[in-house]
């Protein structure tokens, strides 16, 4: 069996998942939401739409990629299924790739509808669609999504059982979207003031300290949305030649490529090497 066929049967056995769909339908159900009451008001504002559609994806998407991909490989350790795709002969890594590829499709699927029903609503109600925006924040939130399924199928490759990819699923999305983002004493941040200032008596300077929240995907897919809004909008500041290249909102697309690529790489090559029995 081939990539290409791992893909297409992946993609009809995830199709049929109820919660996935009833998460993707809420998301499509607030943009309709949104668009259609955002019309209504004195001065419609598409760009004011798409600032909510792309904040309320903070919280949707990594449910949405978690619940479509954390099973993808251990769902099929745990029931021994496993054994039959790998005995038909398939590589391991069309497994962790394929499933990849397949469980993206639905989930940047459910995203793309989402938006079109927004793009519907703009197109037949508000008195200027801003094209290029409206094209910016879509790649952007289909760009995280591509970064929390990526880490779906890492985890799943790196576990054998449902109830581990489960509790590393909730375990990743609470460090990383809201232990590593917010500036409490109980954050990531907090800990590193700590352990270099109060412990260590080493003072971290503010950009060490952005480029280390920048790292979780969440916070590095916000930062890129600078990118899609003109400057200004929002308090967005304008570019600064001084800032550092690696707290700029086009490293933050390098980070996410980072979300993208090294779970994968990192499941796969624990996948490659466990014993199946």
């Amino acid at each position: 069996m081939s990539l290409r066929a791992v893909v297409g049967k992946d993609f009809k056995d995830v199709r049929r998942a109820k919660l996935l769909w009833f998460v993707g339908g809420i998301y499509t159900l607030f943009a309709a939401l949104f668009f259609y009451t955002g019309s209504t008001g004195q001065e419609p504002s598409v760009l004011r739409q798409l600032w909510n559609m792309s904040g309320l994806a903070i919280l949707f998407i990594p449910l949405v990629a978690l619940v479509a991909a954390y099973l993808a490989v251990a769902g099929e350790r745990e029931s021994g299924s496993i054994k039959f795709l790998l005995s038909i002969p398939n590589r391991r890594r069309d497994v962790v790739f394929g499933k990849f590829l397949s469980r993206a499709a639905l989930v940047c699927g459910a995203i793309v509808v989402a938006f079109a029903v927004g793009a519907v609503l703009t197109a037949a109600l508000y008195p200027a669609v801003k094209l290029a925006t409206f094209a910016s924040v879509v790649g952007l939130v289909v760009y995280f999504a591509l970064a929390y399924v990526a880490v779906a199928i890492g985890i799943s490759a790196l576990t054998a059982s449902r109830s581990r990819a489960m509790a590393a699923s909730v375990g990743y999305f609470f460090v990383f979207n809201v232990l590593w983002i917010q500036g409490s004493a109980f954050s990531v941040v907090g800990a590193l003031r700590f352990v270099f200032e109060d412990t260590l008596g080493v003072a971290l300077s503010q950009n060490a300290e952005q480029f280390v929240q920048s790292l979780s995907p969440a916070a590095a897919y916000l930062q890129s949305l600078r990118l899609a809004f003109p400057e200004g909008y929002r308090d967005i500041p304008p570019a600064d030649p001084s800032t550092p290249f690696y707290l700029t909102p086009e490293f933050s697309l390098v980070i996410l490529a980072a979300w993208v690529l090294l779970p994968l790489l990192v499941g796969y090559l624990r996948f490659e090497r466990t014993d199946l029995g």
